[in-house]
């Protein structure tokens, strides 16, 4: 086949074979546009081809572009955390001594000849230190557990909801609720997922204080467990006074509070610290409430 080569336009060319022909016009750079002559079942084959390829860069493109993408969010996460983890180090080591100043001073007030509206100033001034010194103790708590080496040996669940649910009783008002706790052994007993007993003991604490704290004298408490496919759940229920629908996102949230107990000690990292433990084991957490019927605090835990 002779191809010949003749001016068509400045800065183009046409290719010409033999016999009837299919022409296609692509725009190359600038002004420069190229005219190719090809016979019918070659031109359709060479623009299946081009579209071919096409298609293929820009799947390539994306599918790269995206890798590079997670990579990123990946890397922002983890520089995200670990700036969070020192900061919550440094905030401990700033308060902690200025802290411990501060109670001294209040206890040596505490001891003078003071009249009653001084006594009283002094006791309120020592109920915020303390309620300080509890929001970085926990705080400290949080950070050890996002950076603390973590077992991974199997935790027998049932014995733990067994001893939280005695110790309950024990807390300042849990001896005026009524604590249950179910768990089945029939037709077989409780898995036991891996993972680190104290840390799930401590966050199993944190959801039954939060209960026995946030529910009246009267409520019930039920703590249970259950095996649902490849988890085991772990639920904290209880009859308190409930959560309003639009603070429920923000209950994970550090040193967040709600609007209607604020005026119930508590250092607002309890549940913050719970999420943090069930996230290092691969399980997720979940909250359900009805603002004058309760809440359900769920923890889902893998068995692999």
């Amino acid at each position: 086949m002779n191809a010949a080569v003749r001016p068509w336009l400045p800065g183009a060319a046409v290719l010409s074979a033999g016999g009837a022909a299919t022409a296609v016009t692509v725009l190359v750079l600038g002004d420069a546009t190229v005219h190719v002559r090809f016979a019918p079942a070659l031109g359709v084959a060479v623009l299946a081809a081009g579209v071919a390829a096409v298609v293929a860069a820009v799947v390539l493109v994306r599918r790269r572009t995206e890798r590079l993408s997670a990579r990123l969010i990946d890397t922002a996460r983890k520089d995200a955390r670990e700036e969070h983890r020192r900061f919550l180090q440094r905030l401990d080591h700033e308060l902690k001594n200025p802290l411990t100043a501060i109670r001294l001073g209040v206890a040596n007030l505490s001891a003078a000849d003071l009249d009653e509206n001084a006594r009283g100033t002094a006791v309120r001034v020592d109920e915020q230190v303390l309620r300080m010194v509890r929001i970085t103790r926990d705080l400290r708590k949080l950070a050890a557990v996002e950076d603390q080496p973590m077992e991974r040996v199997p935790v027998p669940l049932a014995e733990l909801l067994e001893a939280v649910g005695e110790a309950a009783g024990e807390l300042p008002g849990g001896d005026e609720r009524k604590i249950t706790v179910t768990v089945p052994d029939v037709p077989w007993p409780l898995p036991q997922p891996p993972g680190d007993a104290d840390l799930l003991d401590l966050a199993l604490h944190n959801l039954v204080a939060n209960a026995v704290k946030y529910s009246g004298p009267g409520c019930s408490i039920a703590l249970r467990a259950f095996e649902e496919n490849t988890h085991v759940v772990v639920e904290v229920a209880d009859t308190g006074q409930g959560i309003p629908a639009d603070e429920l996102s923000h209950v994970w949230e550090e040193l967040v509070r709600g609007s209607e107990v604020r005026d119930i000690p508590g250092s607002g990292v309890g549940l913050a610290l719970v999420q943090a433990v069930v996230a290092r084991h691969g399980g997720e957490c979940e909250i359900r409430s009805r603002p004058g019927s309760g809440t359900v605090v769920r923890i889902r835990l893998p068995l692999a």
